[in-house]
């Protein structure tokens, strides 16, 4: 287990890292990857969706994009600071909630879907966390999770796996699949300089 799979630890990473993390996140997650991610999913404008690690809210803008409104969580009392300063703090068309991916304050068959991006590198428990997920999509409901894509070279990998947890297709294909979720599939996406540094994984919920 790496060193920020820790939720003590993560927390404390982004005490500091919320305070330049709108500077530094477009140049690892952009605009153009959040643009295709979004693009793998159906949506209508009435659809009940949840951001998992919400952070400053980046991937909430782009949801806002596809439906009226969005319910985000995240356990960073910092980074959801951040995420106040642009949407308010309870009032649509953003519902805010401090919160453990691992146990979601939310009842079973409430969402038509669950958006998580830069997230699931930070859970203990991954597979636990997916299970959560699908509990609170309704039947049918689809799942995106955006994550580290497991380098290539071999140094990288015992840095990558030093730090959090990076993963292939093969690994996000059992993890998904054994959290219960049916059609996974899986996409590449990266800047322009790492064009695979990201794992995009969708599926839907059993009807």
């Amino acid at each position: 287990m790496g060193l920020l799979e820790n939720k003590a630890r993560a927390r404390l990473f982004y005490k500091y890292l919320s305070r330049v993390y709108d500077q530094v996140n477009p140049f690892i997650w952009t605009e153009e990857m959040r643009t295709e991610a979004l693009s793998l999913l159906d949506f209508e404008a009435e659809m009940t969706v949840l951001d998992v690690g919400c952070g400053t809210g980046f991937a909430t803008e782009g949801l806002l994009e596809h439906v009226d409104e969005v319910y985000a969580l995240d356990q960073s009392e910092h980074q959801l600071e951040q995420a106040y300063e642009k949407f308010g703090k309870r009032a649509p068309p953003v519902h805010f909630h401090r919160g453990d991916a691992e146990r979601l304050p939310f009842a079973t068959d409430t969402f038509d879907v669950v958006w998580s991006s830069g997230s699931i590198e930070y859970w203990p428990e991954p597979i636990l966390a997916l299970r959560e997920f699908r509990r609170v999509l309704k039947p049918g409901g689809q799942v995106l999770v955006v994550g580290p894509n497991y380098p290539d070279n071999v140094v990288s990998q015992l840095l990558a796996d030093s730090i959090m947890l990076f993963y292939d297709e093969y690994e996000a294909d059992k993890m998904f699949k054994t959290a219960g979720f049916d059609d996974v599939k899986h996409a590449f996406m990266g800047p322009s300089y790492d064009p695979d540094v990201a794992i995009t994984t969708i599926g839907r919920a059993p009807k």
